[in-house]
C-alpha cells in the first residue's frame, strides 16, 4: 500500500520537478499533446465513450437516423481509430521528451555533485598538507 501511494504521488508531482518545463515554456503542440494524453488516457473518457455508444445504439436501433447496422456509427468509429494511432504516437513522443528532460537534469545534477566531491577532496588534501597530518578521513 505504501509503495502504491509513493508511485501515485510521483506520477502527480513530476510536473514540479526542476528539470521539467512548465506550461509557459511549452509550445502549443506540447500543451495540446499533454491535454490529449490526459484526456484520452482516462477512465472518464472510456466511460463517456461507452455511454455515447450505448445511447447511440439505443436510440437508433430500428427507427433512428442510423438503423441497425449502424453505418454512420461505424464510419465515426473508424475515423476515431484512424486518428487514435497518431494521437498515441504524439502522446508517446511527448512522454519521451519529458523523460529525456528529467534524465538530462539528473545527469547535470550528478555532474555538479562529482565536481563538488572533487573540490572537497582537493580542499581536504590542501588542509592535510597545511596541517601536516598524514591521514585524514576519505570522502566518498
Amino acid at each position: 500500500m505504501n509503495r502504491d501511494w509513493a508511485i501515485h504521488l510521483a506520477r502527480r508531482v513530476w510536473r514540479f520537478h526542476p528539470g521539467v518545463r512548465t506550461d509557459e515554456q511549452l509550445t502549443l503542440g506540447e500543451r495540446a499533446a499533454d491535454r490529449l494524453r490526459n484526456g484520452m488516457g482516462s477512465w472518464a473518457f472510456v466511460l463517456a465513450a461507452l455511454l455515447f455508444l450505448t445511447v447511440w445504439m439505443a436510440f437508433n436501433r430500428n427507427s433512428g437516423f442510423d438503423p441497425y447496422p449502424f453505418i454512420l456509427l461505424n464510419l465515426l468509429l473508424s475515423c476515431v481509430a484512424a486518428l487514435q494511432g497518431a494521437v498515441l504516437l504524439i502522446a508517446a513522443r511527448r512522454a519521451d521528451q519529458i523523460s529525456a528532460e528529467l534524465a538530462l537534469h539528473d545527469y547535470n545534477t550528478n555532474s555538479e555533485a562529482l565536481d563538488l566531491i572533487r573540490k572537497l577532496e582537493e580542499i581536504t588534501r590542501d588542509i592535510q598538507r597545511r596541517v601536516g597530518t598524514a591521514e585524514a578521513p576519505e570522502v566518498s
